[in-house]
């Protein structure tokens, strides 16, 4: 019996209509960015009120709000629209009660924002120079810019879909509460180079590597006692109770965190902010943080110490064995105890190196940080196939150039739909990942 073809034309239709009404309204992604701003103007809850977008040459939002000093607003203008590769770049602010900021403070709240400076743009002392005009290179150049930034977004899910990876290839379980130990990685790790920059000691990079030293052991510790406490317990479980205990202590580590610290967001100094220019062609010019290229170095030796380890260690070929079968592996004498909570707790270490990244590269780490990125990084090792090291790897770079790609050419508040719709597909015409292989366990 001959079958139809299916029908293309309204995911294709409903595709050309959503990137239609991406460039309808108030960008996002710019009302995202000036609203993390108000926090330097007024502490405590804020209720947003209005949000619209003023007039003049260069695109400018104002936004409305209510906090505990009354109904204030601000108005933030950036370099570009939705499809302009300025359009993360914030050229000026104004409050009702400072009027325009003068160039240094406005430096001050670059400073204090510590985000990357391509989504502040440029300094108060050189954004007033001419650019040049755009050249046939601009494209290019503004594409192997976004080449650059995906890399650390993809460190971030590669080192903490490792931790994922790990867990379920030896147990056949999603360990859900792994994105908080990312977020505990992270507030510790803004806590680290607060304490640096007070003892002056934030520019010293062994400084900076014992604190990451220190986290990561922290983290590790965390790992191996969430398995030894709770998972442990439920090893022989056949239904679904794992999972929930998971949930579980996710809102633990969650609401624990923030009432010992707080719901405001921690946003540590800039680490090597140092801006390296690359290729330029006068009008658009390709940048690097030497923070960009120390998250890279810093994950690609974690990636190869961990293979050395899963290749050359008594740990890796008891995990191997206890990930082919547990039971034969226990019958030739592997601790397979001593195994899973050791994997527990190379997860953590890893998760915490994520969480690192996020609180020195991007800053502004709360109680809630690792919920999200949890569920991104789980995306990214089913992408790659959940149980394959490598195929982790794969998948946290494949959706740190989706998400960023998307961000950097269409409206960044559609990107984790883009993320998980991504991952949507996968489940669908190959749920075993791009690495993955079959299991036969019936999980």
């Amino acid at each position: 019996m001959h079958r139809r073809p299916p029908r293309l034309f309204p995911p294709l239709f409903l595709l050309i209509a959503v990137l239609l009404l991406t460039g309808c309204g108030v960008d996002g992604d710019q009302a995202a960015l000036c609203r993390k701003l108000i926090p330097a103007f007024d502490s405590g809850p804020v209720t947003i009120l209005d949000t619209a977008e003023m007039a003049g040459e260069e695109p400018a939002l104002r936004l409305t709000y209510r906090a505990d000093s009354g109904t204030h607003w601000i108005a933030c203008r950036f370099g570009g629209r939705f499809f302009d590769s300025r359009r993360h770049e914030l050229v000026a602010v104004a409050t009702d009660r400072m009027g325009r900021l003068r160039p240094m403070q406005f430096t001050m709240l670059r400073i204090w924002a510590g985000l990357p400076a391509s989504r502040l743009g440029l300094p108060p002392e050189t954004s007033g120079a001419e650019r040049g005009p755009q050249t046939d290179w601009a494209p290019l150049l503004f594409f192997l810019q976004q080449v650059i930034n995906a890399a650390t977004v993809a460190c971030v899910y590669g080192l903490l879909a490792l931790g994922y990876t790990l867990v379920y290839g030896i147990l056949g379980q999603i360990n859900l509460a792994m994105g908080e130990l990312t977020m505990i990685g992270a507030m510790l790790t803004a806590m680290g180079a607060a304490a640096l920059g007070m003892a002056g000691l934030g520019g010293m990079p062994l400084a900076v590597l014992g604190v990451f030293a220190t986290v990561m052991a922290f983290t590790a510790v965390q790992g191996w006692t969430m398995d030894r406490l709770v998972f442990r317990r439920l090893r022989r479980a056949r239904n679904h109770t794992p999972l929930i205990a998971a949930v579980g202590l996710s809102i633990a580590y969650q609401e624990g965190m923030r009432l010992l610290h707080g719901a405001r967001d921690w946003w540590p100094a800039p680490f090597l902010a140092d801006r390296h220019e690359l290729l330029s062609d006068g009008a658009f010019t390709v940048t690097a943080l030497t923070s960009q290229a120390v998250i890279l170095l810093m994950t690609g030796g974690l990636y190869a110490l961990l293979w050395a380890i899963m290749q050359r260690t008594a740990y890796g070929r008891a995990h191997r064995a206890c990930a082919d079968d547990v039971g034969a592996a226990e019958l030739v004498g592997v601790d397979v105890d001593r195994t899973v909570a050791t994997t527990f707790a190379v997860g953590g270490a890893l998760a915490a190196a994520a969480g690192a990244v996020i609180a020195l590269y991007y800053g502004g780490v709360n109680f809630y940080t690792g919920y999200l990125i949890g569920f991104k990084a789980l995306a990214a090792a089913v992408v790659g196939g959940i149980g394959s090291v490598p195929g982790a790897m794969l998948g946290g770079a494949l959706l740190g150039l989706v998400e960023t790609f998307w961000s950097a050419y269409f409206a960044i508040a559609y990107k984790d739909i883009v993320a998980f719709g991504l991952l949507t597909l996968f489940l669908i015409y190959r749920p075993d990942g791009l690495m993955g292989r079959r299991r036969g366990r019936g999980d």
